[in-house]
């Protein structure tokens, strides 16, 4: 083979490359515009936005504030026998009763806190 038919088939395989890439970029194109079509129609079937009036409105007593108490901790049951496992129907779901002090339990000053709390460390 000469040089004349080396440079047409390296012609050609340019022409192929560019019309590959061009059907590529179609092919691309069409895909996102079906995806675009098809989304809008799948928005139009979706129900309209509530109007102003259909929305929900606080209560007449006003908003609901979250109400913080102290609980006194209710005894987890035992199983009767050793071999006897407590399933999850076993556990009964008692009110625990309100604790008398109210007040949250602190860590004492001077008491030792977690490891890494950032503390002076040894004074």
């Amino acid at each position: 083979m000469n040089t004349a038919t080396y440079e047409v088939l390296a012609a050609s395989s340019n022409v192929l490359n560019v019309l590959g890439a061009f059907a590529g970029g179609l092919i691309l194109a069409g895909a996102l515009i079906w995806a675009v079509w098809l989304g809008m129609r799948v928005r139009d079937r979706e129900p309209a936005c509530p109007l102003r009036e259909e929305q929900s409105r606080l209560p007449e007593s006003g908003a609901v504030h979250e109400i913080r108490e102290m609980r006194e901790p209710d005894e987890m049951p035992h199983a009767t026998r050793e071999s006897e496992r407590l399933m999850p129907y076993d556990l009964h779901h008692a009110a625990t009763r309100r604790r008398e002090d109210q007040n949250r339990r602190r860590w004492t000053p001077g008491s030792s806190g977690s490891f890494g709390s950032g503390g002076l460390g040894h004074v």
